[in-house]
């Protein structure tokens, strides 16, 4: 019953360490996530600046596996070159053990006061306080995890049996390593599986060899977690270059450690015989002998992979999506990059169906004017992936900024499609008609029509500014526009009134029908900029004025 109730007792204790491990990941993403990807953005320059993003990212997170996550997705999606992010997971992986270093001291009277702090802070109302709250308590909850792991195992020291098993896998350095690296592959953590190891070290359950064995599995076992991640699609494989280098990285950092254990344990135990400080530095020393060994190498490192792992041909159905990828609802504000990204490539094929239409009815090409219509397939298909991307992302993740971004997202794939519709149904087939009946656009009108085309995409441009940066002077103007294709309507109205016989009246009705359909574009596209300009109290309820009383 004793070895049951210590079994229960260090499984509940692994997963409230897991626990607060969990609450510091998400409190800082949620609080900081902008912040730290605009940092993982650095890491495009120079490899020790890649080095140094990798590093910060995984001291915020707590986690090189979160961090090989995120850094992963950017490169698989071809946002980071495979070099930089090779260097950044060296930089995760020193950030790891930074955070064992500070976490392997006696601060075992600084967890109440954590747990207070981040309580207090989560009560708050301001959503950045809240999740800097959660990620404190979940700081406090770990150093309380390893203070009761020591307790319990204190008394294991006097199991004989308990030794008996420790003088068993002395012997074993490689049964060591496989026993960690499958410890933390199972945590999804080195943190933790370093941890414990330092808790098991510190309770003198494991002869300094075999704890330094274990801290290298440890290290070996978190970079299992995103190889098998990266696994989605056979045929792309590229996307396992990152998780796969860095795995490879470390397995050969592992062999060298083992043919070294003993004049690396003796280095060690001379710097700080203290278990659980000889832990800490073994992480350290491993991981920063690591990237020094390997920084040099990445360029030929990186070739090396790109060749044996290589990228699959560019896809030539247009309609299929480039950047929906799912991995990344792990970070819901890379998800919703992805999805701007895709629906602004929307944008552009709607852009270059309103350049076809208008080159299709000047010139009367029957032919490009099909062609232009069947391009809204290609808007609707990305449109429909867009829309079962954002279904897709867990709303409860999201902060309120990213929950309003995703609707912006979804108006504007949503918008677009609408144009495209109107483009297909309407000018595309004002095209097709004035082409077969062979009209003749007067140079006047011709000229006319072709700069109302301009103007609708002109305002399209203008959408897109206010969908990317916010822009209120774009929003403003977006709204203003429809004034004048109120004018160009009355215009167009007034023509075919005035028109005198059939062939007049005939080019008058088609530059009206041209006309409405486009004032309808600028009309839905008009609709974007609303949502910006209510929070900027700078559009009015209505245009209607108060009726007079009776």
């Amino acid at each position: 019953m004793d070895a049951l109730r210590l079994l229960i007792e260090l499984a509940g204790e692994a997963a409230l360490l897991l626990f607060g491990l969990h609450l510091v990941q998400r409190g800082v993403e949620r609080a900081f996530g902008a912040n730290l990807r605009r940092t993982v953005g650095v890491a495009l320059g120079s490899r020790p600046r890649a080095f140094l993003a990798g590093l910060g990212v995984t001291a915020a997170l707590q986690s090189s596996t979160a961090a090989a996550l995120m850094v992963g997705g950017l490169a698989a999606r071809g946002t980071l070159g495979l070099e930089p992010a090779l260097a950044a997971m060296l930089g995760a992986n020193v950030g790891t053990a930074l955070i064992v270093q500070l976490l392997s001291f006696d601060v075992r009277a600084v967890f109440p006061a954590l747990l207070f702090l981040g309580w207090a802070a989560y009560r708050r109302q301001a959503l950045r306080q809240r999740e800097a709250g959660r990620a404190v308590m979940g700081l406090g909850l770990m150093l309380a995890a390893l203070h009761l792991m020591l307790d319990s195992m204190a008394p294991l020291q006097a199991s004989p049996a308990f030794r008996e098993v420790l003088h068993l896998l002395a012997g074993s350095p490689l049964l060591n390593l496989l026993v960690a690296a499958a410890l933390a592959w199972a945590m999804h953590s080195s943190v933790a599986a370093v941890l414990l190891v330092g808790s098991l070290a510190g309770a003198g359950a494991l002869t300094p060899e075999a704890a330094v064995a274990m801290v290298v599995g440890a290290n070996l076992g978190s970079a299992v977690t995103p190889v098998l991640a990266a696994r989605g699609d056979a045929r792309d494989l590229s996307r396992q270059r990152l998780p796969l280098g860095n795995l490879l990285n470390r397995a050969a950092g592992a062999l060298l450690a083992l043919a070294l254990l003993g004049p690396l344990t003796a280095a060690l135990h001379a710097l700080d015989p203290a278990p659980a400080r000889l832990v800490a530095n073994a992480h350290l020393a491993f991981n920063l002998l690591l990237a020094a060994a390997t920084l040099p190498l990445l360029a030929p490192f990186a070739r090396a992979l790109a060749r044996l792992l290589p990228a699959p041909p560019a896809a030539a159905d247009a309609a299929a999506p480039r950047y929906l990828d799912t991995e990344a609802f792990a970070t819901p504000a890379v998800a919703l990059a992805n999805a701007a990204r895709e629906a602004l490539r929307i944008a552009d094929e709607v852009e270059a169906m309103l350049r076809d239409a208008a080159a299709a009815l000047r010139r009367a090409d029957i032919e490009r004017a099909r062609a232009t219509a069947r391009r809204d397939d290609v808007v609707d298909n990305l449109h429909h992936a867009v829309h079962a991307y954002l279904a897709a992302l867990p709303r409860e993740d999201l902060t309120p900024a990213e929950a309003t971004r995703l609707e912006e997202i979804r108006d504007l794939a949503i918008v677009l499609e609408h144009v495209g519709d109107i483009v297909e149904r309407g000018l595309a087939r004002h095209a097709t008609r004035a082409a077969r009946r062979g009209t003749q656009l007067p140079p006047a009108l011709a000229d006319e029509l072709a700069a109302l085309y301009g103007r609708a995409i002109a305002q399209l441009r203008l959408a897109v500014a206010v969908f990317m940066g916010g822009d209120t002077a774009a929003a403003r103007q977006l709204v203003v526009e429809k004034e004048a294709w109120r004018r160009a309507e009355r215009d167009a109205a007034d023509r075919l009134g005035r028109s005198a016989d059939d062939a007049s009246a005939a080019t008058a009705r088609l530059a009206l029908d041209v006309t409405r359909d486009l004032k309808g574009i600028a009309g839905h596209l008009a609709a974007l900029a609303h949502p910006l300009l209510e929070r900027e109290g700078l559009l009015r309820v209505s245009r209607l004025r108060r009726a007079p009383a009776a």
